[in-house]
């Protein structure tokens, strides 16, 4: 259940939220990505002022804002800090799961945790080898009387070895039984036989840990599997709508950030005897630079709409937001890099820890070939364009 907000209300969350962006995130962002600092201090000041349950129901501590309300708040994050932000996306969408499809147990057990964020939660899908092919997971749970017994490695997992709780899809079918075989797990940090690989060696995202997740015969109980058994692979896509949304919009947040970065640079800069923004080849990047991050904005608003609004072609419209924002956010910042010359490859400036940063949000969430594919077998089914033309048709009605 979703809290409309007025224009007023809104606009005070978003300031409360930029001051915390520009407070605890963007003073230290630089010695957060150098130095590869989880700044767990600022997360749970963070989870003081809302944003550990953003779209979690009010029940257990949730502020059960609107998807369009969210992206904002992401899009503000995401200018202190991309890395940040994207990690505190991941954080909400365990806790919206958890808020969605767990028990009244489950819920009372986990969700004051996670939305004061005094506890992290992490989202386990992603194996090794298996990468895009989700449902083809390998990862088993057996049952043993009241108990199930959990045995696999997790790949790429964002908060692994910080968090209280693990969501992890395991296959409770047979080998054969694809999506349908797959359940849910809440698997608490100091489950016996839970552990952790070293941590990876990325090219950006150093303000949070990434991790396998190493489950060796963990035994939980079977009261906690969140929802139903063989729903698990349907939980898992369930959350990636808004989990698309977060990371677009978190793309959106770096691209303005780089981008404001460039019109400063371009005013200070002077070449050839006039400032850099007084050269038409300049006055045009910063032109398609602006109107293409507005356009993937649009796109991003509208994916939150479609969200909020149950629509039948959500999917797709996350798909394409997801797709759109994230590869003209990385664009938009590469080219701010560019307009800095040489100086934008010098970790002083930021804008290269920017670039790194934004580069994986084109993979993660579903890679942006996945998000084509989304989208084109939705098109390429018989009703799918007639969806889409209607879907407009209906959008353009409301506007009107």
């Amino acid at each position: 259940m979703t809290t409309a907000t007025t224009v007023d209300e809104r606009e005070a969350i978003l300031d409360a939220v930029r001051e915390y962006a520009e407070t605890e995130l963007t003073p230290y962002a630089s010695e957060r990505d150098e130095q590869h600092i989880f700044p767990r201090e600022s997360l749970h000041r963070g989870g003081d002022l809302g944003l550990g349950g953003i779209y979690v129901g009010e029940e257990f501590g949730g502020t059960a804002l609107s998807r369009a309300d969210t992206v904002a708040i992401f899009e503000e994050l995401a200018k202190g800090d991309p890395a940040v932000a994207a990690f505190i996306s991941i954080h909400n969408m365990v806790a919206w799961m958890i808020d969605t499809y767990g028990d009244e147990a489950q819920r009372g057990a986990w969700l004051p945790q996670l939305t004061s964020m005094s506890e992290f939660g992490s989202y386990c899908l992603t194996e090794p080898g298996v990468g895009s092919d989700a449902a083809a997971l390998a990862t088993r749970a057996v049952r043993v009387g009241d108990e199930y017994e959990i045995t696999g490695v997790k790949q790429f997992i964002s908060g692994a070895g910080e968090s209280g709780v693990y969501i992890v899809m395991a296959r409770t079918g047979d080998a054969d039984s694809g999506a349908s075989g797959i359940s849910a797990f809440l698997v608490p940090a100091d489950a016996p036989g839970l552990s952790f690989g070293a941590l990876e060696k990325k090219m950006g995202w150093h303000a949070q840990p990434t991790r396998q997740v190493i489950l060796d015969g963990v035994r939980v109980p079977a009261s906690a599997m969140l929802g139903d058994e063989g729903r698990g692979f349907a939980i898992a896509m369930s959350a990636l709508n808004g989990g698309r949304l977060n990371i677009a919009a978190c793309s959106l947040g770096g691209a303005q950030r780089a981008l404001d970065r460039a019109v400063q640079y371009v005013h200070e800069r002077v070449a050839f005897g006039e400032p850099l923004a007084e050269k038409q080849s300049i006055l045009f990047q910063i032109a398609d630079m602006r109107t293409e991050l507005q356009a993937a904005r649009l796109m991003v608003r509208d994916g939150a709409d479609a969200v909020d609004q149950v629509a039948p072609d959500a999917t797709m419209r996350c798909a394409m937001a997801k797709r759109f924002a994230t590869d003209a956010g990385f664009d938009i910042a590469n080219r701010a890099l560019q307009l800095h010359g040489g100086y934008g490859y010098l970790q002083d400036y930021g804008i290269e820890r920017v670039v790194r940063d934004l580069r994986v949000h084109q993979i993660l969430e579903g890679t942006n070939e996945i998000m084509r594919l989304i989208v084109g077998r939705e098109m390429l089914r018989p009703a799918g364009s007639a969806t889409l033309q209607r879907s407009g048709e209906d959008r353009m009605r409301s506007a009107s």
